[in-house]
């Protein structure tokens, strides 16, 4: 993905979560400089991929295969094995109209997918074989809004704002939003995009960036590179 495209996304989304009512934190606005100069107070920021992260999954297709995402806070995987501690995660993410976000699901993570606001969220369902594959032949069940359902393979379940579903990993799941676009909340257990996401398609979770322009804010992708 070109930068400059990338600034322009950051705007957009910046502009809807403002309509929604939501406040990103502080660092959020950080540029490049003032990241480098806060790095040291920012360790825990950069160590937990905290900020700005938009992906077109290496296709070149943002409008119809990507996905806009901020991660607001997010816990420790260490915590998460002893079973105590922050063991929690949570994000804000945009899914534009028809705009899909890829066949996939999680070895660790466990998410609660909630419709913020906008448009209906799609989620495509299925289930996975005996050991963790993509089964094109496999329902299974969801919780939704804390009841559960049972889904067939390849259900797409049409959720209303306010309206969410809960994934459990093996739940292999697809997104976009249906008719808009659609502000999405994740609260989830901790999670490492780097390693924690298994897609059934090859294709790759963070997107290479063409430094055409200066960036406005450093994708969570950026900070090895750029903050060292």
């Amino acid at each position: 993905m070109k930068r400059s495209q990338i600034n322009g996304i950051m705007a957009e989304a910046a502009e809807m979560i403002r309509r929604f009512g939501f406040v990103l934190p502080p660092f959020a606005w950080w540029t490049p400089d003032e990241f480098r100069a806060r790095s040291t107070a920012a360790a825990g920021i950069i160590r937990a991929g905290l900020g700005w992260d938009i992906t077109d999954y290496g296709q070149g297709r943002f409008d119809a295969l990507g996905l806009f995402l901020f991660t607001l806070r997010n816990g420790e995987l260490d915590d998460l094995r002893a079973g105590q501690g922050m063991c929690y995660a949570e994000k804000l993410l945009i899914s534009r109209r028809d705009q899909i976000s890829p066949m996939h699901r999680h070895v660790v993570k466990a998410e609660d997918i909630i419709n913020r606001g906008g448009a209906t969220l799609a989620v495509e369902l299925y289930g996975s074989d005996a050991g963790g594959g993509f089964d094109a032949g496999a329902g299974g069940r969801v919780r939704c809004d804390g009841i559960w359902r049972d889904f067939a393979p390849g259900e797409v379940l049409m959720l209303a704002p306010g309206e969410s579903v809960t994934l459990m990993p093996g739940d292999w799941h697809a997104f976009w939003g249906e008719g808009g676009d659609v502000l999405i909340g994740e609260v989830s257990t901790v999670n490492d995009d780097r390693t924690d996401n298994v897609f059934r398609d090859p294709i790759g979770r963070f997107s290479e960036v063409e430094e055409d322009v200066a960036p406005v804010h450093l994708l969570v992708s950026d900070y090895e590179r750029w903050l060292g």
